[in-house]
Parts: C-alpha cells; sequence; structure tokens
C-alpha cells in the first residue's frame, strides 16, 4: 500500500490554485534548506547548495549544484495549473433582483458538468496597495461559497441525452441572495485590507470536494486537480530525495500548460532557459555542450483505460491504474519520447524496479500536447513524456491508482541518482549509485 498517497492528497488540499500550488512546493523546499532567489537579483551561487526562484508566484524552479563541476542538467517539468473558472474584472452578474452570481469564464479544457451541484469555493491573489508599495497576497476562502445549480429534469427533460453547456449562462456560479452585494468590499474584507487598497486581484473557482480514497482495499483515490499536481508533487519528492555528484538536478514546474504555455511564466518562455543560462554563467559551463548532454523529463498525467469505454484507447498501448509510470508516445512528437529517450529512461526505471506501461492516442483520435515538446524549443536536449495513468482528466474529481505516487517519486529519485554520459549521437553510459557511492554502468 502506498506510504506517499496522505501526501500528496495533503499537498492537493492546500493547493486549490497555481498560485497556492508554488507556495506549497516553497514551503517543501525551505524545509529542505533550499535558499530562495529572485531574478531581479545578482546571484552568488555556490557548489553544493540548493536554490529555488518563482516567476509570476505561479511557475517555480529548484536546483542544487554538485560540489564538483557539474557537466549537464537532469531536469523534470510538470505543471501548476488545473481547468477551472476565472472571475472576470467586473465580478458580479445579478440575476433579476434576487441572486448576486460571479461572472466567470472557464479556465483551460474542463467538463463542465462535473462543476455543478456541488461545493465551490474561491482562492487566488489579491492586488493590494500598501502606501506606496504593492502587495500581492494569495487569498482563499477555504469555506463552501458558492454552488452550480442544475436545471431540474422537469424543466430539462433531455437533460441526460446530452446536455450542451453554455458557460456564459449555465454556468456561473451563486454566490448570494444579495443582488446589490459589494464583492469588494466582500474581497477586502478576507484579504484583510480596506477596500480602497484593493488594486486588483486574479481568482478561481475552485471544487471543495476533499480528497478520499476509494475502492475495496483503498486501492484509488479521487481529488479535484490530480492532473497535474500528482507529477508536480511527486517529481519534486523525487527532486529532494537525491543526490547527484556529476550533473546540476532542476526541478520545474510551470503555470498555464492547460492553455497553452504561452505566458511569461509558461513553458513556452525563457524562464527555464534563463535560469540554465546563470547557472551556467556562474561555474563556467558551456551552455551548448550541457544541454547536448542533459535531459529533460516532462510529466504530465495520462489517460488509463476506461473501465466502461476501454474502445476509446489504443488496443495495445492503453495503461491501467497502479500500472507504474507511463511512457507516452506520439508519432507527430507532441509528446517527445521517441527510441533513445524511453529506452534510456526505461532502463533507470527497471533499475529502481517501477513497472512502465505505455501510452499512445487511438490513431483515429488526435489527442493533446504538453510542457516537453513546447519546453526544449528553447532549452534543446533529450527528452521523454511520462505521467501516471487516470480516469476523468479535466473533470472537477478525477481518480487515479492510489499506489503509482510510490511508483513516480521512486522513479524520479532513480532519475535524478542518475550519471547521465552522452558518448556521441546515439551513444550513452548511464551508470547508477549503488552503495557507498559505486556505480554501476549500463
Amino acid at each position: 500500500m502506498s506510504t506517499a498517497i496522505n501526501a500528496l492528497i495533503n499537498f492537493i488540499e492546500k493547493s486549490p490554485t497555481a498560485f497556492h500550488a508554488v507556495a506549497s512546493c516553497a514551503e517543501i523546499l525551505e524545509e529542505k534548506g533550499y535558499v530562495r532567489l529572485f531574478e531581479g537579483d545578482e546571484w552568488k551561487l555556490e557548489a553544493g547548495k540548493g536554490y529555488y526562484l518563482t516567476r509570476n508566484q505561479s511557475s517555480v524552479i529548484a536546483f542544487r549544484i554538485p560540489e564538483k563541476k557539474p557537466h549537464n542538467f537532469l531536469i523534470t517539468a510538470s505543471h501548476t495549473d488545473s481547468p477551472m473558472f476565472k472571475v472576470k474584472n467586473e465580478a458580479l452578474s445579478p440575476a433579476f433582483e434576487q441572486y448576486a452570481r460571479l461572472n466567470v469564464e472557464p479556465y483551460g479544457g474542463t467538463i463542465f458538468s462535473t462543476w455543478l451541484d456541488r461545493p465551490l469555493s474561491l482562492a487566488g491573489r489579491v492586488i493590494v496597495s500598501q502606501g506606496d508599495k504593492i502587495e500581492a497576497r494569495l487569498i482563499d476562502f477555504e469555506r463552501d461559497l458558492l454552488v452550480i445549480p442544475n436545471v431540474a429534469i422537469h424543466m430539462k427533460r433531455d437533460i441526460n441525452s446530452g446536455c450542451a453547456y453554455n458557460p456564459a449562462i449555465d454556468l456561473l456560479p451563486l454566490l448570494s441572495q444579495d443582488a446589490k452585494t459589494d464583492f469588494a468590499e466582500f474581497l477586502a474584507n478576507e484579504a484583510r485590507c480596506k477596500k480602497e487598497e484593493l488594486l486588483g486581484y486574479d481568482l478561481y473557482v475552485y471544487n471543495r470536494t476533499s480528497a478520499t480514497r476509494i475502492g475495496m482495499n483503498g486501492e484509488f483515490f479521487s481529488a479535484p486537480r490530480i492532473d497535474n499536481l500528482m507529477c508536480a508533487f511527486g517529481t519534486l519528492q523525487g527532486f529532494i530525495n537525491s543526490k547527484n555528484d556529476h550533473s546540476v538536478n532542476l526541478f520545474y514546474s510551470a503555470d498555464n500548460e492547460e492553455t497553452g504555455s504561452t505566458t511569461k511564466q509558461g513553458a513556452g518562455s525563457v524562464f527555464l532557459s534563463d535560469v540554465i543560462d546563470r547557472i551556467c554563467e556562474s561555474f563556467g559551463i558551456d551552455r551548448k555542450r550541457a544541454l547536448a548532454s542533459s535531459m529533460l523529463v516532462s510529466a504530465d498525467n495520462a489517460h488509463a483505460k476506461h473501465p466502461n469505454h476501454p474502445e476509446l484507447g489504443d488496443a495495445k498501448n492503453a495503461p491501467h491504474l497502479n500500472g507504474g509510470v507511463v511512457i507516452k508516445n506520439n508519432a507527430a512528437q507532441k509528446y517527445t519520447t521517441d527510441g533513445i529517450s524511453a529506452s534510456i529512461f526505461g532502463k533507470i526505471c527497471a533499475y529502481a524496479d517501477v513497472p512502465t506501461q505505455q501510452y499512445a492516442n487511438r490513431s483515429d483520435m488526435p489527442g493533446g500536447s504538453t510542457l516537453g515538446s513546447i519546453a526544449t524549443t528553447l532549452t534543446p536536449m533529450m527528452s521523454i513524456d511520462i505521467g501516471m495513468a487516470q480516469l476523468a482528466m479535466h473533470s472537477a474529481y478525477e481518480t487515479a491508482g492510489a499506489d503509482d505516487i510510490d511508483h513516480l517519486i521512486h522513479a524520479i529519485t532513480a532519475f535524478y541518482n542518475t550519471e547521465l554520459t552522452v558518448l556521441g549521437d546515439g551513444q550513452y553510459c548511464l551508470q547508477f549509485s549503488k552503495g557507498k557511492g559505486a556505480r554501476k554502468n549500463v
């Protein structure tokens, strides 16, 4: 039975938005002695130490410098955001002078029906004026605050025949019976500031339903935001559990993957590239040579074979819950996995006794893309896309295997512990930690 599932559930509960997910990561890193950096400061990095920094409060990078001069980077990339609803600047939408609703728009490709008739709340950040300073504060109402009510079946007899929800009409959350609610005052009270000090906000509606273990033996778990907080947490745990004397180990979790990554803090930005540059400059590392010997593991969850609809998966490449790390493949390289990266990562997992599975879309059903192919455009290196199998991806409440978080942590720990050497184009050497610093060649 899993030893890490309770910690994962706690991480998800504390992370209702990307801002909170980054704060949760920062808390874990600081407990482990990582020093916070700021992009606008001069960096004075020291060998043997670990550092982290954030961008926009919603993306985070952490790295550890070995005592010896490193020759490459070992990187994992995940994402902090999940599909939900964002509150518009003019937040209230009164309904016939009886109700106050929130004016929201979808963020990412969520399954609309899963958000109805369940307790919801608000979280994000507020921007506050403090004299001559402006401060962004995280906020979470942490109580059942909202609901999006369905139309009764008596009024919509075809509701079970496939209902098309209009986000501008059907999906506005009910907030209050006071149509003249002062939302700014309401928000300022929660943020512990004066209404006139409130300058703006980035607020999201999130699912309040608690995570839980399910199944006869607790073999599954259900929770909001499993995609992709499961991978963010698992790769972070593998990162802090590892040690490498030859490589810069780097953990990266980016915002806005669900909307294409093309933001200043997304995987399509120069955030990762800039950090790699500054590390190389600090230690006299040749960036191009280092990247040529580096590897990135893009970790974003994968579709499990559905128990009620097995026909929707590829007949031979459809993983199952609790089956281990999923290696994701796509001919068009929407997933960056190729024969070399799959073989190398497969060797690492085999050494760590972690089972692996294969995923590919049905050939007549195009799938989405993720961080790997975007991030490696600016930081070219060998890359693989992996994930953990789950059901109901992009639902307000998803399901995954309780044992798979341990599989992910063990695999990523082994990845970060590996000494990877590129001998030439198509030639590689792996050395694994074994015993007291001894290494095993593969």
